[in-house]
């Protein structure tokens, strides 16, 4: 109970600094709108200003208390507003957007935690000098490339030079959307290049730590004994050496998914996928403060969240935590 108290507080207090933040920041929306209507309609300014106000339905003379509070009303009745850009509920957007994030982190948080489990555990196993060599200088060059850059890159190579995947879009317009085949494999070759460059940037990150893990089992008494007792090779690996190096990666695994998540913007306006990061950078680039402040509190909930989720994981795997 106090772990998700934390939490709502932690929610609280994210959600008050991001509005403060999103409001306080330079270029307000209505002033952007009523340069434009003087610029192709040549009225002026205190007219271009009046209409940019209803078109918007924002009003940046109300004081910041007082929009502050109309929010957190809007958002305790499930109200995130309506976004300025689109004419739409941010919630519809935001419900339409989500899926797709999912979709893209959590296929390639599985497929690089699922590699760098196994490669970990064989590199430490093996004592294989040849791919830990080859692992660390790995870690070192896409570490240190931002996964934008990588997905530039692969961008460049497989649809601008090789035309092998599509580069842009979650679904082609060729193909009806719905639960039929030709969609779901369009949809899942759209997610090919996103998957593919988070899993590049993040795989050699789970081979390093799960093998440091693992060494570190290898070297406990009840290894050697397993040995000793004449064990297989493959029971002390499943049973003994696995099953005790994977716990901390099972908590990591659920923080790397928050953070994944929020780390999502740059990725998805890389190839226009219809993402909640996609649709933050979009409200940012045109100042739509409803749809922007509903992009960033999924962003912090599923933070938040996956937090949590990796504390209660811990805790139900580690049976000397849950008998506290």
């Amino acid at each position: 109970m106090k772990k998700i108290l934390v939490s709502l507080l932690t929610i609280l207090v994210s959600v008050v600094v991001m509005f403060v933040v999103i409001q306080s920041m330079p270029g307000n929306p209505v002033d952007i709108m009523a340069s434009d209507i003087m610029k192709t309609e040549g009225v002026q300014y205190d007219i271009a200003y009046e209409r940019a106000k209803l078109q918007l339905n924002y009003d940046p003379d109300v004081p910041i208390g007082r929009r502050f509070v109309l929010y957190i009303n809007g958002l305790l009745h499930g109200n995130l507003g309506t976004s300025m850009s689109y004419k739409k509920p941010v919630s519809d957007i935001m419900m339409g957007a989500l899926p797709w994030t999912l979709l893209v982190v959590t296929f390639s948080l599985t497929l690089s935690f699922i590699v760098g489990i196994f490669v970990g555990i064989f590199i430490a196993w093996r004592r294989s000098k040849a791919l830990d060599t080859f692992m660390i200088g790995y870690q070192s060059i896409f570490g240190a490339i931002p996964n934008y850059v990588v997905a530039y890159l692969l961008v460049f190579l497989f649809s601008v030079t090789l035309g092998w995947l599509p580069a842009r879009s979650a679904y082609s317009t060729k193909v009806t959307v719905g639960w039929n085949g030709d969609f779901v494999l369009d949809v899942l070759k759209h997610a090919i290049l996103p998957v593919l460059a988070y899993f590049l940037t993040t795989v050699s990150g789970w081979v390093i730590s799960m093998k440091a893990n693992s060494l570190s089992v290898l070297g406990e008494d009840y290894i050697t004994y397993a040995r000793v007792r004449g064990l297989s090779k493959r029971r002390i690996m499943g049973s003994y050496l696995t099953k005790n190096a994977i716990i901390p990666m099972i908590t990591t695994l659920a923080v790397s998914f928050g953070l994944l998540f929020g780390g999502s913007p740059l990725i998805e306006n890389m190839f226009l996928y219809p993402g909640v990061g996609y649709y933050l950078n979009q409200s940012i680039a045109r100042r739509d403060y409803p749809l922007m402040q509903g992009m960033f509190l999924v962003i912090i909930v599923m933070v938040v969240l996956s937090s949590l989720l990796a504390e209660f994981l811990y805790k139900y795997l580690n049976p000397r935590l849950r008998e506290k």
